[in-house]
């Protein structure tokens, strides 16, 4: 019979984040698994708890993630823990995950921080819709390329962002989104947290001149568009942006949406004038 991986949601910085159930579900697991285990030690160490520890991070998931299955499949049950959060968010948690649905393995979500569930409430940006990014790419032509599809989102960005690539991340997001409100969000719930509300042109001064340290969550306000300017795109300009995604492959429905997208207007109307 299988046993189960539990996905424990652990503190981003505060330990008294941790809830009453997560650490019930590490006492009674067989094993955890964590992205850092000297990190994870720290953590079980300061609640009491022991337990044998497998590393399973981004350079060694294919390899453990089969160790991680063929125990759980022989009943024993895992907690998978990531260094601080949720599991499975911008982490190589969501393969595991993926390998347990194909096997057929129960998953149980233990629900508790989320550093950017916790950025976004606390960003004064709308919260009803918002499209949660992950982490840019280091590669400057492939982060531009993912800030450009998401440009014309009308709902709220969120991204994750190291300190070393945080003003390069500012200045492309500058100059493909425009100069948009956000909040820079710095090592949530730990001791030097800061939130930083301004747009994006007052972010890259203010880091430009303070350097960036620790962990950042961006929320950026989602695109607007005036009356004017939706007037203001042709038909001809319409066309030619679609006809730009048919040649790199995609079918006219396709193109269509992702058109739609590009300048925030509905997909069966541009759909329509593709086909008149």
């Amino acid at each position: 019979m299988n046993g189960v991986l539990y996905l424990v949601a652990t503190p981003i910085g505060n330990l008294s984040d941790i809830s009453k159930r997560a650490l019930e579900v590490l006492e009674l697991s067989d094993f955890v698994a964590a992205e850092d285990t000297r990190h994870t030690l720290k953590l079980l160490n300061h609640f009491g708890i022991k337990k044998p520890l497998i590393s399973y991070y981004e350079h060694n998931k294919l390899e453990r993630g089969e160790i991680i299955i063929e125990k759980i499949k022989n009943g024993e049950t895992c907690a998978l823990v990531t260094d601080a959060g949720t599991p499975a968010i911008s982490d190589p948690g969501e393969d595991l995950v993926r390998q347990c649905s194909e096997e057929d393995i129960k998953v149980i979500p233990i629900p508790g921080p989320c550093a950017f569930v916790q950025a976004l409430i606390v960003s004064g940006l709308p919260t009803g819709r918002f499209s949660f990014e992950g982490f840019l790419s280091t590669t400057k032509n492939s982060r531009k390329d993912h800030l450009e599809s998401v440009r014309a989102l009308p709902h709220t960005l969120i991204f994750y962002e190291a300190p070393h690539k945080l003003i390069n991340t500012l200045k492309d997001m500058l100059s493909v989104l425009g100069n948009r409100k956000v909040a820079v969000v710095r090592e949530i719930t730990k001791i030097h947290e800061d939130i930083l509300r301004t747009d994006l042109e007052g972010a890259l001064a203010h880091f430009t001149e303070n350097q960036p340290k620790g962990e950042f969550v961006l929320v950026i306000e989602g695109f607007t568009q005036t009356e004017d300017e939706r007037q203001a795109i042709s038909e001809e300009m319409i066309i030619k942006k679609a006809n730009e995604y048919i040649k790199k492959g995609m079918s006219k429905k396709d193109a269509a949406k992702e058109t739609a997208c590009f300048y925030n207007l509905q997909k069966n109307a541009v759909y329509k004038l593709l086909h008149s």
